[in-house]
C-alpha cells in the first residue's frame, strides 16, 4: 500500500470518527436550554461544514496522482485541525 493509499484510509477513519463525534453532540440538543439553541444549531452547523470540507480535500486527495498529493495532504491537514478545534468547543460548551 503506498503511502497516499495509507494516509487517504487514516482521513476516512477520522472522518468516521468526525462523524461519530458530531452524532453525540447531536444527542445533547435535547438538553440545552432554549435559550442556548441557537448557539447550538450555530456550532453543529460549523462542524458539518467543516465535516463537508473535509469531504472534498479527501476526495481531491484520492483524485490526486502520486506526485501531486503531497501538496494537497498540507491543506487536508489544516481541515482536519480545524475541525478538531471546533469539536473541542462545541464539546467544551454543550457539556
Amino acid at each position: 500500500m503506498s503511502t497516499k493509499d495509507e494516509y487517504v484510509k487514516k482521513m476516512h477513519s477520522r472522518l468516521d470518527q468526525l462523524n461519530h463525534e458530531i452524532d453525540k453532540l447531536a444527542a445533547k440538543k435535547d438538553e440545552i436550554g432554549e435559550k442556548g439553541h441557537a448557539e447550538y444549531t450555530r456550532h453543529m452547523d460549523d462542524l458539518r461544514a467543516r465535516r463537508d470540507e473535509a469531504k472534498v480535500h479527501l476526495k481531491e486527495l484520492q483524485q490526486a496522482g502520486e506526485s501531486a498529493w503531497e501538496d494537497l495532504k498540507a491543506g487536508a491537514e489544516m481541515a482536519w485541525d480545524a475541525i478538531l478545534q471546533a469539536i473541542e468547543s462545541a464539546r467544551t460548551r454543550f457539556k
